[in-house]
């Protein structure tokens, strides 16, 4: 099967065919990327995200990038109790007064227990609904009676993060497998809620490793409906700390790639904004990028503040 740069959706990407698209010259990959977003979406609409931490730090997985890990004692992070729902329903009020169309909160746990707090989350999910916002939640792993419950309270997405590649995944996380990923992503698709699924870039993986997660991505069906595409920031006192600033090219390469073999999904500009300039962030949104975490922070590393939004979004126009 041909590279269905038409906007196409397939399903049986190669890793090859992939990684053949990532080193396109720039030019002609941004160009080729654009046309598919066009016949999908209105290009001139980008979806803005705010997203909240209801439960910081503490958290016994390993993941290297992440500074809410319990076993990165070096991290300087005042952990916090688990928020309650009224109080996050308010903050979802005020992220939708300020131009927010989805509210997103994340928990730092391993896997979601039974009980009064996972009890106040599904109130949290049906608050924000209530306010006539898209709910997105990030809990860790999922039992399907878990997903179930959570489509009853009317969540629209969940988010669970591939990272990386199959192959490098192994240098990032060992408390949890790779197919302990795809599990909790398959038992979220069968109660049928949206997935919310990307990666992060700058953690020492080759291109190789990166057109890799986009393939099991896009070997998802249907696709996962929103790809976030988070750049490293990297945190004093996690083991990738001294890790180099990703070029901003790069993550425009990674975004027109994701548009190419997902045309259909949001791909949203996550982790790493912060550090792209006004241009820069206009060449993703050119590339294919179509969704942005909106606020002044994603869960504990900094985010582009509102009043730098407020004038992109003017700048551009229409969005």
């Amino acid at each position: 099967m041909g590279m269905a740069e038409d906007g196409t959706i397939r399903h049986d990407w190669t890793v090859d065919e992939i990684a053949a698209l990532m080193d396109l010259p720039l030019l002609e990959l941004v160009g080729r990327a654009n046309a598919v977003h066009r016949a999908n979406h209105d290009p001139n609409e980008v979806q803005r995200a705010s997203l909240l931490s209801i439960k910081t730090g503490g958290c016994p997985e390993d993941c290297a990038y992440c500074s809410q890990s319990a076993r990165h004692a070096e991290v300087d992070l005042t952990r916090e109790k688990f928020l309650d729902p009224a109080s996050v329903i308010a903050l979802a009020g005020q992220a939708q007064a300020n131009g927010a169309e989805r509210f997103c909160m994340g928990a730092a746990w391993r896997r979601v227990k039974e009980g009064r707090e996972f009890d106040a989350v599904l109130e949290m999910v049906r608050g924000v609904r209530g306010l006539g916002m898209e709910a997105c939640v990030t809990l860790g792993m999922l039992e399907p009676h878990q997903a179930q419950r959570l489509a009853e309270a009317g969540l629209t997405a969940y988010n669970h993060n591939l990272d990386t590649g199959p192959d490098f995944y192994g240098e990032i996380v060992t408390t949890r497998t790779y197919a302990d990923r795809i599990d909790t992503l398959t038992c979220v698709r069968a109660a049928g809620i949206e997935l919310c699924s990307g990666g992060i870039i700058g953690m020492g993986e080759t291109m190789r490793d990166r057109a890799a997660m986009l393939q099991v991505l896009a070997g998802f069906d249907p696709h996962p409906e929103s790809v976030p595409v988070n750049a490293l920031v990297a945190v004093e006192g996690t083991p990738l700390a001294d890790r180099p600033p990703v070029d901003p090219l790069e993550i425009v390469r990674m975004v027109a790639t994701a548009r190419l073999v997902m045309p259909a999904s949001r791909v949203r500009l996550s982790a790493g904004r912060a550090a792209l300039s006004r241009e820069a962030q206009i060449l993703c949104f050119l590339a294919g990028a179509n969704s942005v975490f909106y606020g002044d922070t994603l869960l504990t590393t900094p985010n582009a503040g509102l009043g730098a939004d407020a004038a992109l979004f003017e700048a551009i126009g229409g969005a």
